[in-house]
Parts: C-alpha cells; structure tokens; sequence
C-alpha cells in the first residue's frame, strides 16, 4: 500500500502552522498570482520561501498552486515564477493550463508538476495524456465514482492520485464554471469566483414595486444552487483500495478553527484505519467532530455512483455544535495558567472542551478564574482577541483551541 498522505489548505501562514500542527502530512498554498483562490490572504515571495524552510523542517510537503487559467499577459510573469518556485523548493506545483505546464518544463525541467482538479480529469486516458506531458500526480475531478477512480488506479500505478476526501463541493463540472463571471463579471477561473452558487435566489415581478417572491423547493428553502459539504471520513479504506495516495481537505479560505477541527479528525481517524482496519468507524467521536465546525450538510457526492441528492436546499450552512472561544498562546505548569487569545464570548462559569493534537483533546473543564494582563479580574470575556489567563489544571500548549458547546 502507498503511504497515505493527508494534505490541507492553508490561506496564510498562520493557517500553514495550524494545518501542520494538527496532523496534515503537505500544504497546498498560494502566491500573490496564478492561484485560483485570489481573495485568500496567500503568499508572498518571501513568505512563500519562508513557509518551505518552516514545512521542510517539520518534515513535511508545500506544494503551490499555479492553477489559474493563463492569458497571454501571464506568461513572463509565470515563467519567472516557476524559476523561483523550484530555487526555493516547493515539492510540487498544481497546474492546471497545459501551457504553464509547457512553460514548467521549459524553465524548471525538474519541478514536479501536479494538475489540479480545475482540468477535470476523469478517465485513464486522460491520465495517461498527461502523464506523457511530465505531470506526477493527477487530483482527479470530484465527480468520479470510486469505481471509476479504481479502473484508472489499476491501468497504471505509477501515476499519483489525489481525491479531495473533505470540504465545500461545486454544483458545477470540476473547472467548468461561468457563473461568477456571468452574474458579476468575477471570473472563478481566474481565482475571482464570489460563490453566486450559495446566495439565497428570489424572483421579483420587476414591471411592479414588489417584495421577491419566494422560490420554494419542496417547502425547504430557496439555496437551489447550494451544494452539499463532501464527507469522505467513513470511507477512507475505501478510498486506499480504490487507489487513492494523497486525501486533500477543501478551504484554503476556511478559517483556522475550522481547519485544526477538520484536519484533527481526519488525522485521528485515518490513524485508527491505519491501526485497526474498519473498526475506527465504530468510534463516533470522529464525526461528531466534523459537526462542531460551521458546514452544510455532508454528502459522499458520486463516490458511489450517480447522487441526485447533492443540493442542500435548507440553508447555506450550519453554524456548528461548538464555538471556537480561545486559542491558547502558552501555558505555565508552576501556575497552572493558561495565556489565551479571545475569539469568541465566554465567561465564568463555562465549561470549555480542548481542541487539541494531544492528549487533552477533547478534555473539558470549568472556568474559575480570568485575569486580563493587568491582573484585572474579568467575568465576562467580550473584548476580541483580548489576551487573558485561564486557570485550568490541563496541561494545554501553544496553538490548542478552546470552545464551548452550543447545541
């Protein structure tokens, strides 16, 4: 069995961090230009280089996103920047334009080149065309059954495949959407898309000065374009037979609450596979983790052939079970203190549970006592990103999070 890698977004260096920290084996980033998330806060030169030297010494993998479709203006800029990209030792770009892949080889011969989803790769043919053109790794198109995925898998075994196992899906073709552009002149593959897909849809008689008349979709709600959340965790076994090396989480504009929440769950469970077959779908602590983050609700998507149920017509998206209330900066043992960050109301008297890489995840405990720098005793905790001392006997570390159950 190839080893498995689990690979998570990262929209910033503090994200980058996160994702690490939690258990992700790569990253995949993005620069200032090229990458088709151009509203994320992404990467600088210096920065991108920067999150290779900080990747590489944890021993893991950064792979950059070169993945927007490219005009003629782009070329001398992304020539330069493929150069750049391989002095500093990315493990791998993800394209997506067969002309940057062209101009790749051109200029850095020996940069491993991955193609993105946005191709929409979805038979062994297509795999074997691109492969023929230099590219090591193929993140097929999400709408590819897991069937279909092991008939590619099997007709040749040295080209990597990636599947995304978790995150925001498209109501579109992989790569094949206009809609942003159309509605609001954005182009999605240009990394500008607004999502029009999850907005709420009305239709108003525009000849009268009338309110929106409601779009009612078997009395559940008007989001008629709003595909569900892909929640692959239940199948990971199936995912490994079906030929499947690297599980890509979705969100490099996903917050880090609920990046650490996500990639925290994948990693426990995939460890469990890894340890003790399918019996970690016994454990429902796994899933219920997922639901403590803001989602929609899941679906397997085509994993086992065609789904009809891929809409969610309730609503955009679920808050989640728990609210991210705190991330923890340091802890004191003497003390038994804790120097948090405020993200999100909380006072005494509350019970808060750990997010958290070790062994206190999950754990709770009751606030007694809050102190602001000042040694200034505070009750109610409002003031955002004030930094403020925690009594817990938990033994937390720099980077765990706190949250409170809202359910």
């Amino acid at each position: 069995m190839k080893k498995i890698e689990l690979l998570a977004p990262a929209g910033n260096f503090s994200k980058l961090k996160t994702a690490l920290n939690y258990g992700a084996d790569a990253v995949y980033v993005g620069g200032k230009a090229f990458s088709l998330r151009a509203f994320s806060d992404n990467f600088t030169f210096d920065e991108l280089k920067e999150a290779v030297e900080y990747t590489h010494n944890l021993g893991k993998k950064i792979y950059v996103t070169v993945n927007a479709f490219m005009k003629n203006s782009d070329i001398s800029g992304i020539c330069d920047y493929f150069k750049y990209l391989y002095e500093i030792g990315v493990d791998a770009v993800i394209v997506t334009d067969p002309g940057a892949i062209y101009l790749a080889k051109s200029v850095a011969p020996n940069l491993e080149l991955h193609l993105s989803t946005q191709a929409n790769t979805q038979n062994k043919l297509a795999v074997k065309f691109w492969k023929e053109q230099g590219v090591k790794r193929i993140v097929l198109a999400r709408e590819l059954s897991l069937k279909e995925i092991k008939e590619i898998s099997l007709s040749d075994s040295e080209v990597e495949l990636e599947a995304f196992i978790h995150g925001a899906m498209c109501i579109s073709y992989s790569g094949r959407c206009l809609l942003s552009n159309y509605l609001t002149g954005r182009d999605s593959n240009r990394g500008e898309c607004v999502q029009a897909c999850r907005w709420n849809y009305g239709i108003k008689d525009l000849s009268k000065e009338s309110d929106y008349f409601p779009i009612e979709e078997d009395e559940r709600g008007t989001y008629i374009l709003n595909s569900k959340d892909l929640n692959m965790l239940d199948y990971i076994g199936e995912m490994i037979d079906a030929g499947v090396c690297s599980f890509k989480i979705e969100g490099r504009m996903k917050g880090e609450y609920y990046l650490a929440t996500v990639i925290n769950a994948y990693r426990r469970a995939i460890d469990d596979y890894l340890l003790n077959g399918n019996a970690y779908k016994e454990n429902p602590l796994y899933q219920s983790e997922l639901k403590k983050t803001f989602h929609r609700a899941f679906t397997t998507a085509y994993a086992f052939g065609d789904n009809e149920q891929t809409v969610n017509y309730e609503n955009s998206q679920s808050t989640g079970d728990s609210l991210f209330v705190a991330s923890v900066l340091s802890y004191d043992k003497e003390s038994k203190t804790a120097l948090v960050e405020m993200r999100n109301r909380f006072m005494v008297g509350d019970v808060l549970e750990v997010l958290s890489p070790t062994e206190t995840f999950n754990k709770t405990f009751t606030v007694t006592e809050i102190l602001d720098e000042k040694g200034e005793t505070v009750i109610d905790a409002k003031r955002v990103q004030q930094k403020l001392y925690v009594k817990t006997e938990l033994a937390l570390q720099e980077g765990d999070m706190l949250r409170r159950s809202i359910k």
